[in-house]
């Protein structure tokens, strides 16, 4: 049996994209709360302040705020053993900047959180999931060295008032997306690299921080980075397009490398040094990066890149990244992401070859439209298809290569709100939510065939995925 015993099944979720609230609880606004929907070929917008007769996804998502208990019983159903969920910043500190947590949104994940656990599932919660509270645009968001305290003081809560109950933690959510869309990672709306670069820099200060807090207060605690898993083939033997390659996945992986190694790679040194970009260190920093290195790798897996001499220095967005190159060897989904279930047991050797760290698959999953029968059934046979070949190509990353994956938690296990687009026509989950891209619906909650699907090969430990 490929798969160990102990290994973590289940979904993954994020608070902006489910939970609704918004202004409940105590909650501040998050940089999510002024995106506006999208759809195909319309971007997303932000708009501050929030505009009147405007509907911004994230306010209401799909009502978890409210349905929770629901929902969770419907993942325990499937016989998870873990979640992925993400914590609101602004429902814990609404300005991100006070002295004290606010008590109502304590409660609430105390209740979240003791549920998912009641259902033998163990939380896997990711600390800052694209929700930095929008008062911190007052000092400039992660521009400001600020942030690195503000978010230390928001993970030493978290740690100290669920010790014991989570010992699973990410601390930023595909942090690499500081360089493909910066206001979403972290409130930055500039093209400048130096700005870019000077945000990532105090994310991965305030990452190293969080994982020694983590350490200190549990050593129980296991903490992880997580990558938005950007893989790249070059588009032919030409030495350029090799070349052109190596430069794209140097600025994807040099965020992995400070995490993993607790220092900037030479690589990325210089070619900060030719751009002019300055990192703003201080004293005390390189060690506290060095001893603030993560304990495992996670990432997002949804499609694989070609890339190649046209490439060099392209970085346009997160939904596929149009690099000037097409695989003609694999399918597209309705949204036009490539699927490359093979190209799931390339990255996993990737990066336990570079690291040597174990590996997590955080997310992975199909966006697709669904059609719900007039019975109330959903068949998507389209989904366990794409989920079927990518846990098969998992499975022989673990048994023929010798990968030491630690779970996998599929994307969206729930009907969500998309982050690419913040529509609900691109759905996810194993289970149907009835919701529009207009915010219109019922909100009721259908398994769809995937969800029994899935049942079955969490009850057999992957071997059968029939």
């Amino acid at each position: 049996m490929p798969f160990p015993k102990d290994f973590l099944w289940g979904g993954a979720t994020a608070a902006n994209q489910i939970e609704g609230g918004c202004r409940e609880g105590g909650k501040g606004l998050s940089t999510a709360d002024v995106m506006t929907a999208g759809g195909k070929g319309v971007k997303r917008r932000k708009t501050i302040p929030l505009e009147p007769d405007t509907y911004y996804p994230s306010h209401v998502a799909i009502d978890h705020y409210h349905h929770y208990h629901e929902d969770i019983e419907l993942f325990a159903g499937m016989g998870w053993n873990c979640y992925r969920l993400s914590i609101s910043w602004p429902r814990i500190f609404p300005n991100g900047d006070e002295a004290q947590p606010n008590p109502e949104g304590l409660a609430f994940y105390d209740a979240l959180i003791d549920d998912v656990i009641a259902h033998g599932m163990q939380p896997l919660v990711t600390i800052s999931h694209f929700e930095t509270p929008l008062a911190l645009q007052q000092y400039g968001f992660w521009e400001n060295r600020r942030l690195v305290d503000f978010y230390t003081r928001y993970a030493e809560v978290l740690f100290r008032h669920f010790k014991g109950r989570v010992r699973l933690w990410l601390t930023f959510n595909e942090i690499n997306c500081m360089s493909t869309q910066p206001w979403v990672s972290a409130g930055i709306d500039s093209e400048d690299e130096q700005v870019r670069m000077t945000a990532a820099y105090h994310q991965f200060l305030a990452s190293a921080r969080a994982v020694r807090l983590a350490h200190a207060i549990d050593p129980e605690n296991r903490v992880g980075m997580m990558y938005a898993g950007h893989f790249a083939y070059p588009n032919s033997c030409d030495p350029d397009d090799i070349i052109g390659t190596m430069d794209f996945m140097h600025k994807m992986m040099f965020y992995c490398d400070v995490q993993c190694r607790g220092y900037y790679p030479a690589y990325k040194l210089r070619e900060l040094e030719r751009q002019g970009v300055t990192l703003p260190v201080q004293p005390g920093d390189d060690e506290v990066l060095r001893s603030g290195t993560v304990d495992f790798v996670s990432y997002s897996y949804y499609l694989t890149h070609v890339t190649g001499k046209k490439t060099r220095g392209i970085l346009k967005g997160l939904n596929g990244l149009d690099t000037g190159y097409k695989n003609p060897y694999i399918p597209k989904s309705d949204w036009g992401w490539g699927i490359d279930p093979q190209g799931l047991r390339y990255s996993l050797n990737y990066l336990y070859d570079r690291y040597q760290l174990p590996v997590m698959v955080v997310e992975n999953g199909l966006g697709a439209q669904d059609t719900v029968e007039p019975d109330g059934s959903i068949h998507d046979p389209y989904r366990i298809d794409y989920l079927r070949a990518h846990i098969a190509e998992m499975k022989k990353a673990v048994e023929l290569d010798g990968v030491p994956v630690m779970g996998y938690t599929a994307w969206g296990p729930i009907d969500l709100i998309a982050l690419s687009t913040g529509q609900m026509s691109k759905r996810y989950g194993f289970i149907h939510v009835d919701m529009d891209d207009d915010g219109r619906g019922t909100l009721k909650r259908r398994k769809k065939d995937s969800y029994y699907w899935y049942k079955k090969v969490i009850a057999t430990n992957g071997e059968d995925l029939d």
